[in-house]
């Protein structure tokens, strides 16, 4: 598999299960589905990359210009994705169990958890400090 056929299916197994959140964020079904299973998966591949492929990297996490070269290499920066992919969405699960618990509407949380896929710290960080605000009950 090529490193672009494996970022195509964890982006879709990855858009799949934020669907399931976004649609179904009170079942606790779905979130175990897109908060556990999804990102066990997402790890599992995670995993598998680097120890296909730690021997062909060079580059490290000790400053910026060793990351940017360890992240030139296709399989480094697949790694780096589907990393952000399991983590935002397992913050992402977080958020629509924690805001089922204080009875936040949906759209409001359709929204939240959108802009979690897409901006993940900042959205986490905006999710905390205005889910009270957010409460319906």
């Amino acid at each position: 598999m090529s490193p672009e056929s494996a970022f195509a299916a964890c982006t879709a197994l990855a858009g799949s299960a934020w669907a399931l959140l976004v649609f179904g964020p009170a079942s606790p079904h779905a979130r175990r589905i897109a908060g556990i299973a999804i990102p066990s998966v997402l790890a599992a591949v995670y995993v598998s990359v680097l120890v296909w492929h730690t021997r062909e990297l060079s580059g490290g996490f000790n400053s910026l210009d060793a990351v940017a070269q360890l992240f030139s290499h296709r399989w480094a920066l697949l790694a780096g994705w589907i990393h952000f992919l399991a983590f935002d969405l397992f913050v992402g699960s977080w958020i629509a169990a924690d805001a089922s618990t204080r009875g936040i509407a949906r759209p409001p949380l359709a929204l939240v958890l959108l802009l979690t896929f897409l901006l993940g710290p900042a959205c986490l960080l905006t999710y905390l400090t205005t889910r009270k605000a957010l409460a319906t009950r």
